[in-house]
């Protein structure tokens, strides 16, 4: 199963470091991040890890879950927990999905089908795949996905950024420019005609017919 935006994200229940949880159920109302690791122990995904923990209230601050999935048992994430607040200095409060039978991995199309049953004797490198992010909104779908290789850390300053566009631009009939940061003009729609975007967006400016910029919404 190939997953694209706009998809419901999958549902299903898993043991992770904070217990058992229904996946639909545990995201809620919130708008979540899941984002998975090819194996525990490995160097990139401890900075990852400890990245994160260190943005737990930004995250807050946004109304978002973040969980974590790594293909190993969820007792080797409970040790490989104070190696990511050693090397990253804070606390993993969010929960971390043990996956050993490869099942939420597959389920989430970052292995294929096939490709065995355990965890058990994998590597890193037999994982690779396993090194995506998702933002799931509250209505369940997928707003966004990354794959990042192995060697290249993921940059959470990034995905907190489309994530600021994504949530303003659930709320309001606009869009992001190219390298828009929050406080940055914005694009009006297309769905909004000239008319309405002056009443919307009183002083707004036309670049191009198709291309009409305006400060930031509140």
């Amino acid at each position: 199963m190939s997953l694209r935006i706009n998809d419901v994200a999958p549902d299903f229940t898993a043991e992770t470091t904070q217990g058992a949880i229904h996946f639909h159920d545990w995201i809620g109302d919130n708008w979540v991040i899941l984002f998975s690791h090819p194996k525990d122990f490995t160097p990139v995904c401890t900075t990852e890890l400890g990245a994160v923990a260190r943005l737990e209230a930004q995250f807050s601050q946004r109304g978002v879950k973040v969980i974590g999935l790594s293909v190993d048992p969820v007792d080797n994430h409970e040790k490989w927990a104070a190696d990511i607040e050693e090397v990253g200095g804070a606390k993993v409060n969010f929960p971390l999905i043990g996956d050993p039978e490869l099942k939420v991995a597959k389920l989430y199309d970052m292995l294929a089908a096939d490709d065995g049953a355990t965890a058990e004797g994998r590597t890193p490198a037999n994982n690779a795949p396993v090194r995506t992010v998702f933002i799931i909104g509250p209505d369940k779908r997928i707003k966004l996905t990354l794959a990042y290789p192995m060697t290249t850390g993921r940059n959470f300053d990034e995905i907190l950024r489309v994530l600021d566009s994504i949530q303003l631009t659930a709320k309001h009939k606009v869009a992001t420019p190219a390298n828009w940061k929050q406080g940055g003009e914005v694009i009006i729609t297309g769905a909004v005609s000239n008319e309405d975007a002056a009443k919307i967006f009183p002083g707004y400016k036309t670049v191009k017919p198709y291309l009409r910029m305006t400060a930031q919404p509140k």
